[in-house]
Formats: C-alpha cells, structure tokens, sequence
C-alpha cells in the first residue's frame, strides 16, 4: 500500500473533506459490516455465548463453533467494535461476552430473536442486491438472474427454489413480528372485529399476536398450500383454539369470510395493477361495516424518506414486482377497491398501520 499517498492526503483535507470521505467510506465498506454480523450468526457465535456460564476466551469461541482460532479473533474484535459483543482483559487474555443486542435478538434462544431474518438476508437478499445497478436498468427483480428461477409467479419462485428456503423464509416472518407485532395490532382498536382473515400470513406469527391481544377474536391464516404445509411440518404452530388455517391463493381463491382482513407485508410485493385485483377481492369478502388492516413501512409523503423504507422500496425492486408506498397512495388504492374511513397511524417501528372500513 502506498502509505505514504494517503498521509499526504489526511494532512490536506479540510475537516469537512475529511467528514465526506469519512462518510464515503462507512458507506463503501457498509457490506463489510453487514457480513460481520452473518457470519457470526451463521457460525453460532451468540449462541455458544448465551449459553456459556460467563464469557470466553477466544480459543473457546473457535473451538465450540468449529472455526480457526486465530480468525475468529478478529471476526470476535470486529463483533466488539460493533458493539454486538463485549471484551474483559484477565492476564492479558480477551474473553468475550454478549451485549443486550445480541442477547436480546442475535440469540437463537432468545423470543424476539432476528437470526433467521438475518440468514435469509445473507443467503437470498444479499445476492440479490448484488444486482441492483442492472435491477434499475431493467426495472425489475432480478430472482431469475440470481438463482436461475423464473419469478413470473413471484412466491412460487421463492418457494420452489428449496424447503430449506421456505422454512427461512417464514421463520424470518415470525422473528419480524415478535418484534413489531404488538405495535401494529394495537395501532387502531380492532377489538370491534371478532372475526379476522390473516391474509397471505405464513405460520401464524401475526395471528398469534391478534389472538394474544384481542381474546374475543378468532384468526384464520389464509395461505398457499405449501405454505401451509411447511408451516404444519416444519414450524412449531402455535396452540391457540381460536386460531386456524386455509389453504389458497388470494388472487384466485375465495377468501374466508370475516370482519377484518388483515394484509401485513403483502401489498408491497405487488404492482398497482395487482395490489388493486387483491384489494377488489377482499372487499367483495368483506361484510358491510367490516375493515381492513394493511400493514406496511410507509414513505413520507415527499418520499424524502425514512431511509430504512426507502432502502426496503428497492429490495422491493430486486426481489419482488412491487415497491414501499405513502400513504397517499395507499388511500387511492384502497379508495379505488371501494374502501372508506382510510386512517393511517405511524407506530414508531418499522411497519406502521392503515385501516379503511367497507
């Protein structure tokens, strides 16, 4: 390296120089941080911390996960740095220990842990996203590019393309709820509905929730069959009497009768065209007086941000046909299906909520 080049050009910066280069580095090498973070929890490396009776020392970490000791040293000082992990110096050995952010969602035995979002972002999303510059020539998803499946039929690519996909994939769901589930459901007062169609909700995550904080309804989880098959073979199914599931399409199948449907992260993976073909459907099954609750991040309405959507809207464009919307827009699609009474509310998380009555 020529160190000596880039010591001439720290003395000559300027501090605003500086802070722009600095920025355009924290930028540049922002993949770097976010393969950190895949790498230890593909490894299990905060797993083997949450359940050992203190910290360890390196050759401990490396050994109970099966990795070279002496790289796993620096992922462990990387992990630090991030402050995903901690250290403690004893006779001038590292040992090292879990932070509250990776007990809290970066440990598998953890409730509102995040490790199968993650996997599947560093497995499926990360690849994607590798594409992004020919993704905005094209003005699509690049699913076909990447894993050589055809995405005409958007979710029967990403679920044909393993079993172990689909079980990442709605595990990921339910990691995503455990977090701002309760925050969504309790947005509007749905206790007026007692009958709710989840629809296109996986393994139940979300109606776990709605069931959990509204004891005087009942939820039915309308879902592709796989899905459905997935969820009852593969996932432990939550044990609720008052909730149950459908097998169907929702562009094609009849959807169950209810109060409510529910539409959380599903109109996002959609073009206008077909956001609008669900929306007219569920509100032919919607009785007179009922609602619906879309769940989604939503734009300011400048589309200035928040950042976070704005980066959501283009994995939209990578991996899906849709794309994150403001509320504006969200009222002239549900208004369009014959919905009325639109009413949004940012909830402070992620995902914020929309309701509209029939």
């Amino acid at each position: 390296m020529d160190s000596g080049r880039h010591g001439w050009i720290a003395e000559n910066m300027s501090s605003s120089e500086d802070h722009c280069y600095r920025l355009l580095n924290d930028y540049a090498n922002g993949f770097m941080v976010s393969q950190v973070l895949f790498a230890a929890c593909e490894l299990g490396v905060f797993d083997l911390l949450a359940e050992a009776p203190g910290p360890l020392a390196v050759a401990a970490v490396a050994a109970g996960v099966g990795a070279s000791s002496h790289a796993m040293e620096r992922l462990l000082d990387a992990c630090v740095s991030l402050k995903l992990l901690k250290v403690e110096m004893r006779g001038g050995e590292a040992f090292y220990g879990n932070t509250e952010v990776s007990r809290v969602y970066l440990s598998r035995a953890s409730p509102t842990s995040q490790c199968s979002m993650l996997l599947y972002m560093a497995r499926t999303t990360y690849h994607c996203w590798g594409r992004l510059a020919q993704a905005v020539r094209e003005g699509k998803n690049q699913y076909l590019q990447t894993f050589g499946v055809p995405a005409e039929e958007l979710f029967t690519a990403i679920y044909s393309r393993s079993e172990g996909e689909r079980v990442q994939f709605l595990e990921a769901l339910r990691e995503a709820w455990s977090v701002s589930g309760r925050s969504v459901l309790s947005a509007f007062d749905l206790s007026v509905f007692p009958r709710v169609c989840d629809v296109g909700g996986g393994a139940g995550a979300l109606a776990k929730q709605c069931v959990c904080l509204y004891p005087g309804c009942h939820v039915t989880v309308f879902d592709l069959p796989e899905v459905v098959r997935t969820a009852k073979e593969q996932l432990s199914l939550p044990e609720e009497e008052r909730m149950g599931f459908q097998e169907g399409d929702f562009f094609k199948d009849r959807l169950p009768e209810a109060d409510l449907y529910i539409l959380a992260r599903i109109l996002h993976d959609w073009a206008d065209g077909k956001c609008s073909r669900l929306l007219e459907r569920v509100y032919q099954s919607c009785k007179p007086g009922g609602g619906i609750l879309v769940i989604e991040s939503l734009l300011d309405e400048d589309r200035r941000g928040p950042l976070l959507t704005q980066l959501y809207s283009l994995n939209m464009l990578v991996q899906t046909e849709g794309q994150e919307r403001t509320p504006s827009q969200y009222h002239v699609l549900l208004s369009s299906a014959g919905f009325r009474d639109f009413q949004f509310k940012k909830t402070g998380v992620i995902y914020d909520a929309i309701l509209a009555r029939k």
